[in-house]
């Protein structure tokens, strides 16, 4: 009895090894399992990605200028004197012809006075001479000279009346006083500057561009420009002329763009300039950070089948964030965005923000926790 209780006992604790070796087994499979799974996600790089469609596209030129006045004009004094008054403040707007500065015009008054009663004595004394030259009573050598004395004396007035205007000191053009260097009471010398007027209501900016696009911009062409001045802002205006001649030593040509200022902008802003010359309104487009440049032969990796296909592409037009894509891919053709310095040729990815990584994710760690539970 003792010796087949004995042995009942040893058989238990034999079969008890069994089924915890064989659990041991089961277990250690299904973790194997369990970290080739993991090995295998772990090799599909994440990425972003948009889809090759057909959008509007525009060819343009971009360069960056500087504003400034078509027209500007330094307000120069033509005759010396006191300024008894100046009539305008920086800021001012003045309308050609309007009156400006105020010189002492007590010497070219006198000088007036002095040239006309000149003019008018030899004006009378011409007059006698003619009737005596009519009376054959003087020669005609002294009636000529008479005249010519007359004829300078005239001309004498005259400049001295041209003299008496330079004392009311003019705006040659319409704009605004941009600066004021004198002020009343100081003595201006003759030929010196004392305003200078500026003409915003129209402004250019000057592109120097490579003489390969000079059969592309003409003149009328739509010009766009943005200045970092007023961020957020977009100014539009026209090619207003274009330099028929290269520039030997830069080789470049002059393209002239003109803006209306809308009481905006002002001379000396800086300009970021976009010339559109031509437009594709059907054009299949990428988003231009997809392309990848290897070595100056532009590259897309396209998805194929969950993995990333390196395809060679023949661009077109750049406008902003997008580019035209001529030969390469296909209309819907995925191509990755973000994620590209990772992949290879052939690379295994995973779409970030896909519809179905979201279920895969969830399944996972739905079998994740079943498989804790069943461990448990």
């Amino acid at each position: 009895m003792r010796s087949t209780g004995a042995f009942r006992a040893r058989a238990a604790v034999l079969t008890l090894s069994c089924l915890i070796a064989l659990s041991a087994c089961k277990g250690g499979n299904g973790e194997a399992a369990a970290k080739e799974g993991e090995d295998k996600k772990a090799e599909a790089v994440p990425v972003e990605v948009a889809q090759a469609s057909h959008h509007a596209i525009s060819a343009s030129y971009t360069g960056t200028a500087a504003l400034e006045a078509r027209a500007e004009s330094q307000v120069i004094a033509k005759t010396s004197g006191v300024a008894l008054d100046v009539m305008v403040e920086e800021g001012d707007h003045v309308r050609a012809g309007q009156q400006l500065v105020r010189l002492d015009a007590d010497r070219a008054r006198l000088q007036a006075a002095q040239t006309a009663a000149q003019m008018a004595k030899l004006q009378n004394n011409y007059s006698r001479a003619r009737q005596l030259a009519e009376q054959n009573l003087i020669s005609a050598n002294d009636n000529d000279q008479l005249k010519y004395d007359l004829e300078n004396a005239r001309a004498a007035n005259r400049l001295a009346q041209l003299e008496l205007s330079y004392t009311n000191v003019t705006a040659p053009i319409s704009g605004v006083v941009a600066s004021r260097s004198i002020k009343p009471g100081n003595f201006v010398q003759i030929n010196t500057p004392i305003l200078r007027i500026v003409d915003v209501s129209k402004l250019e900016a000057t592109l120097n561009v490579p003489e390969r696009e000079l059969a592309t911009l003409k003149p009328g062409l739509p010009v766009r420009m943005q200045v970092d001045a007023l961020p957020g802002r977009t100014f539009n205006g026209t090619v207003d002329r274009v330099a028929p001649v290269v520039d030997a030593g830069s080789g470049t040509f002059r393209v002239i763009c003109a803006f209306d200022s809308d009481e905006v902008l002002q001379p000396g802003m800086f300009g970021r300039i976009s010339i559109d010359y031509d437009q594709r309104a059907n054009a299949l487009v990428v988003p231009r950070n997809a392309v990848v440049d290897a070595e100056g032969d532009p590259t897309l990796f396209v998805l194929r089948d969950g993995k990333a296909a390196r395809v060679p592409v023949k661009l077109g037009y750049v406008d902003g964030e997008w580019v035209e894509v001529l030969e390469g891919v296909k209309p819907g053709d995925e191509v990755v965005t973000a994620g590209k310095s990772a992949l290879r040729e052939g690379t295994a990815v995973q779409v970030v923000g896909a519809p179905g990584a979201g279920k895969v994710a969830a399944a996972d760690k739905s079998g994740s926790e079943d498989s804790t539970e069943t461990q448990q």
